[in-house]
């Protein structure tokens, strides 16, 4: 059966009318209330132009000032039943009025090819701006200032990170304001999780000097971000929030095996030519006069003996995540990773043209000494490591 796949009817609908409103003309648009875009395309059409269509040149006058109405009727519904938190809206609404008027200003006079002069009421914004600018700005400083003083009382996280999206949002309206910088970098510290990475053996072997080292050799370059901080060592001027522990459980080392095979190689090749000869002795020739004769195939053959030495060794744990000021887990992962060691070794007996490119590579090897646990198990914690880290960029805290 074929899959069916069920699209809703809000999506079609949806995706229908941004096709006409993209495909639509200014009129139509204008008629259907988008007055901002209706004025954006006409402007468009318009410049550069010295015969002025004239249903352009009245679509312009009549969106425009359909427009602006709205928005001033808007801003003095907000003005009326004024809430601080309306301040960012009415700047908005007060920018939207302004790069109108800048939009249509270069026009000015607009006169269409019959004579028509476009009028046009503008606003005087610069002031009105300045007034939303400023109360905009404290009203997402006060709420800033707010939610500051909540995280230092509760070493709460989340305040410290409302606070610094707060005061981030104040450079749309200054790029210079009070003391934001300075707040912004307290709010950042307050909001940041410190997260301390160690390693703790709970297996019943000794592992080798350098161990942890390898496994906690971590770049946490790519792993921090605004609201993360890793440190691999205890830093004293820092008061860590989560310890991530690699929890090793089983260090597993398998003995060293040594298998031997022995196998035959074959390979054809062309040793010359095989005369054909008539009665007499002599060479056949063909009708052109040429010797008859056929290539000369030879098998040759090599026995080889193979030496196969294999040894391996695995690490199996649990990435597990201690909040330090509850002392409860709140995570854990499990994890795991292997080396392995492995040599061939190979002498052969015959025609060396017998054998194969991947058998050939292997002559001439000789078996070796089985490297010591050590090597392998600090090779496997060199494997583990990216995936410690792959596990601690998927945690979210």
């Amino acid at each position: 059966m074929k899959p069916t796949h069920i699209i809703s009817s809000t999506t079609i609908i949806s995706a229908l009318a941004l096709l006409v409103i993209s495909c639509a003309s200014p009129v139509k648009l204008a008629e259907i209330g988008d007055y901002d875009q209706a004025l954006e395309r006409s402007v468009n059409r318009l410049a550069g132009k010295d015969r002025k269509n004239e249903e352009l040149v009245r679509t312009v006058e009549f969106a425009f000032e359909k427009a602006t109405t709205r928005d001033m009727d808007a801003v003095e519904r907000m003005k009326t039943d004024l809430h601080a938190e309306s301040w960012p809206k009415i700047f908005d609404t007060y920018q939207r009025i302004l790069r109108r008027q800048q939009l249509v200003e270069p026009l000015i006079p607009l006169v269409d090819r019959r004579g028509y002069k476009a009028s046009f009421r503008f606003v005087r914004a610069d002031g009105l701006l300045a007034e939303a600018r400023e109360n905009a700005a404290k009203y997402n400083y006060d709420r800033a200032i707010n939610w500051l003083e909540d995280a230092r009382s509760s070493k709460n996280k989340t305040p410290a990170r409302r606070a610094y999206d707060e005061l981030g949002r104040i450079k749309e309206y200054y790029t210079s304001y009070r003391d934001v910088e300075t707040l912004k970098r307290e709010a950042q510290h307050l909001g940041t999780t410190f997260i301390l990475v160690d390693v703790e053996n709970r297996a019943p072997v000794i592992l080798p000097i350098g161990f942890d080292r390898e496994l906690t050799d971590i770049s946490f370059r790519d792993l921090n971000d605004n609201w993360r901080v890793f440190h691999n060592t205890r830093q004293s001027n820092i008061d860590y929030d989560v310890k991530a522990t690699l929890m090793l459980r089983d260090v597993q080392v398998s003995p060293g095996t040594q298998r031997e095979r022995q196998y035959e190689e074959q390979n054809q090749i062309q040793d010359g030519w095989v005369y054909e000869y008539d009665t007499r002795g002599n060479v056949k020739k063909d009708t052109a006069g040429n010797d008859i004769k056929y290539p000369n195939k030879v098998t040759l053959r090599a026995l080889i003996t193979e030496v196969y030495q294999q040894k391996g060794a695995r690490l199996n744990g649990q990435l597990e995540l201690f909040d330090l000021r509850t002392g409860s887990v709140i995570d854990s992962r499990p994890l795991g990773a292997e080396a392995f060691w492995e040599n061939y070794a190979a002498t052969f007996r015959g025609d060396e043209r017998a054998l194969s490119n991947q058998t050939r590579s292997r002559i001439g090897n000789r078996p070796s000494n089985f490297p010591d646990d050590a090597i392998l198990i600090l090779d496997a914690a060199r494997r583990l490591r990216p995936i410690v880290v792959d596990q601690l960029r998927q945690v979210r805290i």
